[in-house]
């Protein structure tokens, strides 16, 4: 399987994204798929996209993109998290 390209936007590119960029990282090595997350703010999102197989976001997005977009924030506070995590990895498998 080649490695697949996830980036994940918040609004700062930091703190929440780092959570979130763990947590899939931590899913798709259990499910056996490579993947290189890049960490950015919401307003760096559309120079990142072209590349990305997958956008997951910690906040609402205004444009529309060529890929996949996961809304994350259940990553950050628990609820349907595993449904979420699900997603990711289906998307990540196509």
């Amino acid at each position: 399987m080649n490695t697949k390209k996830v980036v994940v936007a918040c609004g700062t590119g930091i703190a929440t994204s780092t959570v979130v960029a763990d947590k899939i990282s931590e899913a798709c090595k259990k499910e056996g798929i490579k993947v290189d997350i890049t960490q950015c703010k919401v307003t760096e999102l559309r120079s990142y996209a072209d590349e990305a197989d997958l956008i997951v976001s910690t906040t609402i997005l205004r444009d529309k993109y060529d890929v996949p977009v996961i809304n994350g924030l259940s990553l950050i506070t628990g609820v349907g998290e595993d449904e979420v995590l699900k997603k990711i990895i289906g998307e990540l498998r196509k």
